[in-house]
């Protein structure tokens, strides 16, 4: 077990060597059993946190992944890479900023080129910011950013997917036990979280019958480079002390359930779920 306690700190978003302590991606950990042989995975947000966590243990089971990131990630972006090709598979780089719609919906295109295909859909790109005092400190501008990176650039990434998508593909939602137990600071975030929720179980519906299944990861607080760029250092102090199990999760811990519902073994009829890895938080 991790130590529950992280000390105060703060950092800009998305860069995870200044973290402290730096999260576990399974780099140590994690070993495959080829449930993902041969498949091709577009994971959003790939470069760090739980996207990184899913690339490698995407590439331990067998697939060539396409990580899609912000271009001022790049760091992130190639150490995710480096793990990547240490598992003998190979990881294609494809920055972009999702909250612009031409480069959301080119995006599962130049994947598909790269990879000779498309078998699995990680919809991981997200944002929070939870600096405010109320509901009346938040702008348009922060509203705007929250929705455009966690709902409308799901929606456009996983249209333009479709095409590319066959009978037993399957696409992956990241929620988060926001959905279900919202804080106020992050209200917005919770919205969207609830949003995708309902999204991915109308997916699962109408996608169905093309042999395509839908599904979400709820996590629970889990330390990756948004939390200490985006909460309080007060918070980061207490971060996940409030779950049953008494700690905030690592990365690593959360990315066995995207395996679980990418492999066309285990999971072949799960469809319209909703997967939570909270530390003990009901997702109900």
């Amino acid at each position: 077990m991790t130590d529950p306690a992280f000390p105060a700190q703060q950092q800009p978003p998305g860069l995870t060597g200044a973290m402290d302590p730096v999260p576990d991606h399974g780099e140590s950990s994690y070993r495959g059993s080829g449930r993902l042989d041969g498949l091709g995975a577009l994971i959003t947000g790939g470069d760090s946190g739980i996207g990184r966590a899913v690339a490698i243990a995407f590439a331990r089971e067998g697939a060539d992944v396409a990580i899609g990131y912000l271009p001022e990630e790049q760091e992130d972006a190639e150490e995710t890479a480096r793990w990547v090709a240490e598992a003998g598979r190979t990881a294609h780089l494809l920055p972009g900023d999702l909250t612009q719609e031409h480069t959301a919906r080119a995006l599962p295109g130049r994947a598909a080129e790269a990879l000779g295909g498309l078998d699995v859909l990680v919809n991981n790109a997200g944002f929070q910011m939870a600096r405010r005092d109320s509901f009346e400190d938040v702008t348009t501008d922060e509203i705007d950013r929250v929705l455009r990176t966690n709902l409308y650039a799901l929606f456009w990434v996983t249209q333009a997917a479709l095409p590319h998508l066959g009978d037993g593909a399957s696409i992956i939602n990241n929620s988060s036990i926001q959905a279900f137990q919202p804080s106020t600071a992050l209200l917005d975030y919770a919205s969207t979280k609830a949003a995708i929720n309902n999204l991915t179980v109308n997916l699962a519906a109408e996608l169905g019958p093309r042999g395509i299944r839908v599904n979400a990861v709820a996590p629970g607080p889990i330390w990756t480079p948004l939390q200490p760029a985006t909460q309080p250092e007060e918070k980061i102090e207490q971060f996940g002390k409030d779950t049953p199990l008494g700690r905030a999760g690592q990365p690593a811990e959360v990315a066995p359930a995207f395996v679980f519902l990418a492999s066309p073994s285990d999971a072949g009829y799960v469809s319209g779920t909703v997967l939570g890895v909270t530390g003990g938080k009901p997702v109900f």
